[in-house]
């Protein structure tokens, strides 16, 4: 069968996910390479990339280290099941991450993703509270505005009202801290002053719901498909210590922020804050092949093997859990993080990034401005009657322009790769703020 040229193509048997695909279908974007900070189109046009594809592509596109070391791997071994097996790669992973993550949390469940490391993450909280004797813990914690994914647990403890209303009923006796956004614009650099209180929601649902029934609260520590939320200072601080307190776990949400986007390993390391579990997906692998990760407590997993009998401790897994192509892409992606110094790097520009996107104030439609490390939200003032319209037209206006952006909403996120340059940096702005005086 031949290949239907790109004028031929009805591109309606792929189902895409999170798009508006009716529209999609009567003006496709296509993407059909990538090097570097660019994509191309089908037609050769660079495309700037603003937002590290989906906040995933850290070491930037086509890193020939990660290609290679996925081509050797096929080649010696393309699948080994981890189901009472095991491959090398998937334990050298392991052992390599560890290294990376806060001091403790040195046992690595592999997944697939995001969505799948949040419920494995529930599931693990789960066992662990019935595996010390707290069986009446079942109750799991989320935020307001929070996004964990599209798995019924991770759903369950989001909340975005969007994600969430089409998929009920939910898993039973979830709550919902408030999330930090203050209710008036504050153009805040980096993490605002005011507002760790609001980490005393949680004794809120400890007093209604008691410390007794709650197994862990989970919280994506800088909250990014709602828009860019950054934590107040002292606010995770404050939700460790209550956490603590009352035999809650804290589980961070890190697939976005881990790997460099903060400038540093995880955000944990960044705050200061070390939870009790991590969920990793994204940069991981640079995206490079699908894989999702969860950093444990080493007491959290030896309490769970040491309450069981004979036989299997954790009734849970994925087929591909440590696939020997993700854990190759994996390895050569950590490879090059170190090498190139990344981290670093995404530390050192950020202040000209911040900088950057601040400048943005008092543009067109801009109603508020947040930021860390190489990550933020420009939130825009909503059309009236049409939600999310205008920022709708500003992303394809700048695709159009050259520069991918990503919208939640009424608001721009833009997470670039941390090889981002100044100039790259100054071109999103520009476009940016040419589609904003463009777009009525």
């Amino acid at each position: 069968m031949t290949q239907a040229s790109p004028t031929q193509r009805s591109h309606s048997a792929f189902w895409m996910p999170f798009t508006h695909n009716r529209h999609f279908r009567s003006e496709p974007r296509i993407l059909a390479s990538a090097l570097g900070m660019h994509y191309k189109t089908e037609s050769g046009r660079e495309i700037l990339d603003g937002t590290a594809g989906l906040w995933c592509v850290n070491a930037g596109h086509g890193r020939h280290e990660i290609v290679n070391a996925i081509q050797r791997q096929a080649a010696i071994l393309g699948f080994g099941p981890t189901f009472q097996l095991g491959h090398p790669l998937a334990f050298a992973f392991a052992d390599r991450l560890v290294e990376m993550m806060p001091t403790g949390l040195d046992r690595i469940f592999f997944t697939n993703s995001g969505s799948e490391a949040v419920d494995s993450a529930l599931k693990i909280a789960l066992a662990y509270q019935r595996a010390i004797g707290q069986g009446t813990r079942t109750r799991l914690i989320g935020r307001e505005r929070g996004y964990h994914g599209t798995g019924f647990g991770g759903l369950s403890v989001g909340g975005i009202a969007t994600v969430r209303r089409d998929f009920s009923p939910h898993i039973p006796g979830t709550d919902h801290l408030r999330h930090t956004l203050a209710g008036e614009p504050l153009f805040a650099v980096g993490q605002p002053a005011d507002g760790a209180e609001l980490a005393d929601d949680l004794e809120r649902l400890v007093a209604l719901h008691g410390a007794e029934t709650i197994a862990a609260v989970i919280v994506e520590p800088v909250a990014g498909s709602t828009g860019v939320i950054v934590p107040p200072v002292g606010y995770l601080e404050r939700l460790r210590e209550i956490a603590t307190r009352h035999g809650i776990l804290l589980i961070f949400d890190e697939v976005i922020t881990a790997f460099g986007r903060l400038g540093a390993a995880t955000a944990a390391h960044h705050f200061g804050v070390t939870p009790d579990l991590i969920t990793m997906a994204k940069g991981l692998t640079n995206a490079a092949v699908p894989m999702g990760a969860v950093a444990v407590r080493t007491d959290i997993q030896e309490a769970i093997l040491n309450a069981a009998g004979f036989g299997i401790e954790l009734h849970h897994g994925y087929t591909y859990s440590g696939h020997p192509l993700a854990a190759a892409a994996g390895l050569a992606t950590l490879d090059v993080y170190q090498k190139d110094g990344l981290f670093e790097r995404a530390a050192g520009i950020s202040p000209y990034f911040s900088a950057k996107v601040h400048s943005l104030r008092g543009a067109r439609h801009v109603r508020d401005i947040r930021n860390l490390g190489l990550v933020a939200g420009i939130e825009l003032d909503p059309r009236e009657g049409e939600p999310a319209r205008r920022a709708l037209e500003i992303f394809h206006r700048c695709f159009d322009s050259g520069l991918l952006i990503r919208v939640t909403g009424d608001i721009i996120a833009l997470s670039p790769p941390l090889i981002a340059e100044e100039g790259h940096i100054n071109a999103m702005i520009d476009t940016i703020r040419a589609a904003l005086e463009a777009v009525d």
